[in-house]
């Protein structure tokens, strides 16, 4: 396929010339197609997952199997979409302060959030009707100091009740 110029237009949403793959703290949020309820609801404030929830956070849960050099926070998996804290960089040295051999995985954000879209649709499609699980691309905020990291925790972790204000809430 050849580039035409009035239909490939995508500009990208990353901060230009940032490197992902640097060690760091970042917010990331991953929400489903079309804002789709597939992982559960919200009754009283609590998020109550359904069995695609529980699956959505075993998979987030498993990211570090994956990808040693992630660590992660913070994390809820919503009606619709998912937010979590993701630290890269956190396990990267091995013997002798060595870095570990990559084994060609991209050592990216951009590369865990893809296995971790890859996993839930495999199990989506493997187990249910729904084959378009996620909205194209994912939100990302680098976390840079202690302040950001605290009220980002707390919006995390309070996002259940502010569910019928949330922005994701359809």
């Amino acid at each position: 396929m050849t580039f035409n110029p009035n239909t490939h237009h995508r500009k990208s949403i990353r901060l230009r010339g940032y490197d992902y793959s640097q060690a760091g703290l970042y917010f990331i949020t991953i929400c489903t197609h079309e804002r789709m309820p597939l992982f559960g609801e919200i009754i009283d404030g609590k998020m109550m997952p359904n069995e695609t929830g529980m699956m959505a956070g075993k998979c987030w849960c498993a990211i570090p199997d994956h990808f040693p050099w992630a660590m992660l926070d913070e994390f809820i998996v919503m009606p619709n979409h998912v937010h979590g804290i993701i630290t890269i960089g956190a396990n990267d040295v091995g013997a002798n302060n060595h870095l570990p051999l990559r084994h060609g995985t991209s050592r990216t954000i951009g590369s865990i959030v893809r296995g971790f879209k890859i996993g839930v649709t495999k199990w989506f499609r493997a187990n249910t009707d729904v084959h378009v699980v996620w909205q194209r691309n994912y939100y990302e905020h680098i976390i840079r100091d202690e302040e950001a990291y605290l009220k980002i925790a707390e919006y995390i972790q309070t996002n259940p009740q502010r569910w019928s204000e949330d922005t994701y809430h359809v």
